[in-house]
């Protein structure tokens, strides 16, 4: 361990990530005359005059800027805790965590905060920074419960280099007080020390607390760690935790990812494209990038691709992994990386990395570690955009349990119900563009990008009967339970074996996916929406545990996800595609159905005739009608490469049909048309003479049975 240096001392410019957004928290400008939280993290602080020694006299420390310890992202250990004493194992010392949720019981092993079991000014909680840190500040909110209210007033900190000599924090010549939360437990407040100090522990002792209450609290620790001249790894280490990467990782706001993705565009104009799909309700454009090799145009044969982020404008991994992949795929297209080459060239990709600009514009105003856990996760009107869309399930699940004929009930392209389409309808203006995107592009493959938590969930999210939990797969639920294994088991912290739970749910004994009903019932969702009524199949990505990380944790979000992300899109290229044509004109047919024998979803062709359905490897029987043309069947083997299987069909008008369009153009029937419509009379009173014939008869015979 580093012994705190000797009077005089200089402790210069330690390597802390810069402070550019509100999110990256740094001690205020000037000194507070009394410690407590500011209104928000200042985002340019000036260098404190001194420092507080321990723990003797004061040291000099130059331009800190300290990001969080990382208490909320899970980067601190469980043993990096101790505490004084707790209530239960439930709520020990490891879940004293900013914005840890708890479970739905009180009293199990994952509640929503620590607890001291005793209540009197002698309890601590403290935390092991494990290597000399200059600690800056303390971030503090109450308990997470839907049944009890705690929270902790008023606050000491002590700090100390060999756990057993501590000093308290120190307000000129008094021990400084510092306010915790106020009037509610979920909030997060600030508190700035009035002069940063080095140590390696900090304990958090508190005061005061809610007066119908104890003493519970969650916590982060901001700090800057220093050189450590005992560990010769350290160096090493560090360079390793980072991203290889040269991407922008920092959060940004509307103006600066306009900015990002305007630079994307400029630096590959030949495989990029900006276009906006709508409007949020403040007037915010929702923007998206188009990335293939032919911009601005639907491809025969190429499937299309989506990545949504920002659907809960506070779960912000999403959107900046997107605009990192813009910027990733575009430097590596450049460099003529074969992979991604043969990504752009074979596929459409459009990135939407903000659905809810408004949301995120609040949540980022107050910063990663003052947002908490729920601001900005809904619209400007507070509509939970994931509950927004057409609940199509149970108008599908009511008509099959009325239709004694199950072959007619629709099982794809079910139409929105009138009631939504109203002006008056609460539908937000974001959910209306974006249905206004799935219908207008054949969308095959996306993936809804969300976070507070890791696991991939897959349709369907709505249960049946309004069951709060149950598993309700779709027609197509092995290969969703595909899709959802191919992120989750890429990605480096969900395939983590060893991996701490995020909040309550232990997600890796299902190996880190689950079916969206079996998880909890989400009426009106994105992925049932996109599934029911369009070609595409959609699944939700919980990324990070942390909502808001800081900016300094985007390097190794970005790590985490890249093989994910790129393995994801290349599923688009699975099962078996091709296109419809008329054997006459050899055009395209559009809105063909095809079916999967024995799987009970179809899809449509789109408008050039084109048709991609996604399949796991094995033998199909595909058949493949549309108005007006005699049905064609064909058996698709599917292999297990991630490449499509060829399968067009060539259809055949019907007589009728032929007849139908020669009529309308005012034109004669050819004669062996007018042979076929004729034979085809023929067989019809043939089979309607059989009927009445056979009819006459067993009524006759039925008759003389009776007499």
């Amino acid at each position: 361990m580093m012994a705190i240096p000797d009077p005089p001392c200089v402790v210069t410019s330690p390597d802390c990530p810069p402070a550019s957004t509100p999110s990256s928290p740094g001690p205020p400008a000037s000194t507070p005359s009394t410690p407590g939280p500011p209104a928000s993290i200042p985002s340019s602080p000036g260098p404190p005059a001194s420092m507080m020694a321990l723990p003797d006299p004061p040291c000099v420390v130059t331009s800190p800027d300290c990001p969080p310890l990382g208490l909320k992202s899970l980067r601190v250990d469980d043993s990096q805790f101790q505490a004084s004493s707790y209530l239960r194992m439930g709520l020990g010392p490891h879940r004293a965590r900013l914005n840890i949720q708890s479970g739905i019981e009180d009293g199990d092993m994952y509640d929503g905060a620590w607890c001291a079991k005793y209540e009197d000014q002698h309890q601590w909680l403290q935390v092991d920074a494990l290597r000399p840190t200059l600690f800056t500040g303390v971030i503090l909110q109450g308990r997470n419960s839907i049944w009890s209210w705690d929270w902790v007033e008023t606050y000491k900190v002590q700090l100390s280099n060999d756990s057993e000599t501590w000093k308290t924090c120190m307000n000129g010549t008094e021990e400084a007080v510092f306010v915790g939360s106020r009037n509610e437990p979920e909030t997060p407040y600030l508190a700035l020390f009035p002069q940063p100090a080095v140590a390696r522990w900090i304990r958090i002792n508190p005061q005061t607390w809610y007066w119908n209450g104890t003493i519970c609290l969650r916590a982060e620790v901001l700090g800057c760690p220093l050189p450590d001249p005992d560990n010769v790894w350290q160096h090493f280490s560090e360079k390793l935790s980072g991203s290889k990467d040269n991407l922008d990782f920092r959060h940004h706001n509307y103006k600066e990812m306009r900015k990002l993705m305007k630079a994307v565009n400029e630096e590959c104009p030949r495989i990029t494209r900006i276009y906006t799909i709508g409007k949020s309700y403040t007037g915010l454009k929702l923007y998206v990038m188009e990335i293939s090799d032919n911009p601005g145009k639907h491809e025969l044969g190429e499937p299309e691709f989506r990545y949504v982020a920002g659907m809960h404008g506070n779960e912000v991994v999403g959107r900046e992994l997107v605009l990192n992949l813009m910027q990733y795929i575009c430097r590596e297209f450049r460099r003529g990386n074969p992979r991604i080459v043969r990504l752009v060239t074979t596929t459409r990709i459009h990135l939407l990395p903000s659905m809810n600009p408004d949301g995120y514009e609040t949540a980022f105003e107050k910063g990663s570690e003052l947002a908490g856990w729920a601001l900005g996760r809904y619209s400007y009107e507070w509509v939970d955009m994931n509950h927004n869309f057409p609940d199509l399930n149970n108008i599908m699940w009511d008509a099959k349990e009325n239709d004694t004929d199950m072959v007619k009930t629709a099982n794809h392209y079910i139409p929105i119900p009138e009631y939504y389409t109203k002006e008056d309808a609460f539908v937000t203006p974001e959910t209306r563009a974006v249905i206004s995107w799935m219908q207008d592009i054949p969308f095959v493959l996306s993936a809804n990008l969300h976070g507070g938590e890791l696991v991939v969930t897959y349709p369907f999210d709505c249960t049946r009967d309004w069951a709060p939990q149950e598993n309700t797969p779709t027609a197509d639920d092995s290969f969703f339970r595909w899709l959802a294994t191919v992120y989750a088991s890429t990605n480096l912290v969900m395939a983590n074996p060893d991996r701490r739970i995020c909040h309550s749910e232990d997600f890796q004994q299902h190996n880190n996916i689950i079916n969206g009903g079996a998880w909890h019932t989400v009426p009106g969702s994105m992925n049932d929406f996109s599934y029911m009524h369009t070609n595409c199949f959609e699944v939700t990505v919980e990324l990070s545990c942390d909502k808001f990380p800081h900016a300094s944790e985007l390097p190794t979000e970005w790590e985490n996800n890249k093989e994910s992300l790129l393995v994801y899109m290349e599923q688009v290229h699975r099962g078996i595609k091709g296109v419809v044509r008329d054997k006459m004109t050899k055009k395209g047919i559009a809105d063909a159905i095809v079916k999967v024998e024995d799987l009970d979803h179809d899809i449509r062709s789109a408008a050039d005739g084109d048709y991609w359905r996604l399949l796991n490897p094995g033998e199909y029987k595909v058949t493949v009608w549309a108005e007006g043309y005699f049905p064609s069947m064909r058996r698709c083997n599917v292999g297990t490469e991630a490449r499509p299987t060829i399968c067009d069909f060539i259809l055949i008008k019907t007589p009728r049909q032929r007849m139908n369009e020669i009529l309308a153009k005012g034109g004669r029937l050819p004669q062996d048309l007018q042979l076929k419509l004729r034979a085809l009379r023929l067989r019809k009173l043939r089979a309607s003479t059989k009927f009445n014939v056979f009819s006459i008869a067993f009524s006759t015979r039925v008759d003389s049975l009776l007499l």
